[in-house]
């Protein structure tokens, strides 16, 4: 029995699981701003977002895929450290996923291909030029979005006062959805492409694929094809928790705000999917709608924006040290590793399946949308101290 293919395509499965919580986790990205501002209904917003998001399979390549490949250098890249990656990576994505926090998908499975690399080789076996963009991505993304969609809102603050057109006139709304497919599209074309990457460094552990002259791993149709359906299906499934952080906590979104946050977020994600830069789509998205709501009044709830800055902090050293662990149990002498492994591997998927099974829907959060009579009302501006946002 080939233990090595076995073991190839369950860690392949795994990567699939860690795409499908990327979706389902970054599903806030794209459709918080319209479910906020009923531009488009709630049990519609996923089924929109997710087919943009696999739409990206069609025209976008694998600069992204190759850059997340090498995060860890190919002579120590066994399949192990893949393993040991995905499990920090589809554990801090539940735990941040049920508390409603938005984190970093990107930056999660970096984390952990760090620990479980350092684990296996030590500082040698990390590429740090690799590491570095993400590490630069965490600071630039969020204040190119945050500038271009406070930008945005100033120009259409002038806009709608120059031509008398409310806050959310129908040509905002009809906007905001052309704007947030663009999201979608983004988020599919960069976040897919992360568990692309991952699948083809397992498969190059494995010794089933190789480099090509340009020094690019060979990525055949099928990993793409995967890759994009996974994160399309954990869309679909949606990420309710953290679209109500997304698009009710952080400000007060009108149409106009919300086609300006998704402006920024697209400005940031387009340019770095096309730099090749594993970027956090959820840090552009929103930073951008924090933008958004300082630029047009509103402000933000410092609170809010406290626990999601703590956790975009956190989660790369979070996920380096689950990384380092998981590796280090993988090699526990005799049976102790199979025993190990399994039952946290067991104890993990218990507690996905139950977090699933307590997941807030569609009909529950249009329960905390605001009225149409309420959205025609004046809104008090959000302070960074958190008074007048309702907690």
């Amino acid at each position: 029995m080939d233990w090595l293919l076995i073991s190839v395509i369950a860690v392949i499965a795994l990567a699939l699981l860690f795409d499908f919580t990327n979706g389902f986790h970054d599903a806030a990205n794209s459709v918080a701003t319209v479910v906020a501002t009923k531009a488009l209904p709630a049990r519609l917003a996923p089924w929109f977002s997710a087919f943009f998001n696999f739409s990206a399979f069609f025209v976008v390549g694998t600069a992204v895929a190759n850059t997340v490949a090498k995060v860890v250098n190919h002579d120590v890249e066994g399949v192990a450290v893949v393993f040991a990656a995905l499990v920090a990576a589809i554990a801090w994505n539940y735990f941040t996923w049920y508390v409603g926090m938005p984190s970093s998908s990107s930056h999660a499975i970096i984390g952990g291909l760090v620990g479980a690399g350092l684990a296996a080789g030590g500082t040698g076996a990390v590429n740090w030029g690799v590491v570095s963009k993400a590490v630069l991505a965490i600071v630039v993304s969020p204040l190119v979005a945050f500038t271009i969609a406070a930008v945005a809102m100033l120009i259409l603050a002038r806009i709608h006062k120059q031509w008398n057109l409310s806050e959310d006139a129908k040509a905002y709304k009809g906007l905001q959805l052309v704007s947030a497919a663009a999201v979608s599209f983004g988020h599919g074309a960069n976040d897919a492409q992360k568990t692309m990457g991952i699948m083809a460094a397992v498969l190059a552990a494995g010794g089933y694929i190789g480099l090509q002259a340009d020094g690019t791993f060979e990525i055949d149709w099928w990993i793409p094809l995967l890759a994009y359906s996974a994160i399309s299906i954990g869309t679909v499934w949606g990420g309710w928790k953290i679209i109500e952080t997304m698009g009710l906590r952080i400000t007060k979104l009108r149409a106009s705000s919300g086609l300006a946050a998704n402006v920024g977020a697209v400005t940031a994600i387009f340019g770095a999917t096309g730099l090749g830069i594993p970027i956090s789509t959820t840090h552009a998205a929103a930073s951008s709608v924090a933008g958004a709501g300082v630029a047009s009044g509103k402000g933000v709830n410092g609170r809010v924006i406290r626990e999601m800055v703590t956790a975009w902090v956190v989660t790369i050293p979070a996920t380096v040290i689950v990384g380092f662990v998981m590796f280090k149990l993988t090699r526990l002498p005799g049976i102790s590793a199979y025993l190990v492994v399994g039952a946290i591997m067991a104890a993990l998927l218990t507690w996905i399946v139950w977090a699933m099974s307590k997941a807030m829907g569609a009909d529950d959060l249009a329960k905390e949308l605001p009225s149409d009579a309420e959205t025609r009302q004046p809104v008090a501006a959000t302070r960074a101290d958190g008074h007048g946002t309702g907690e």
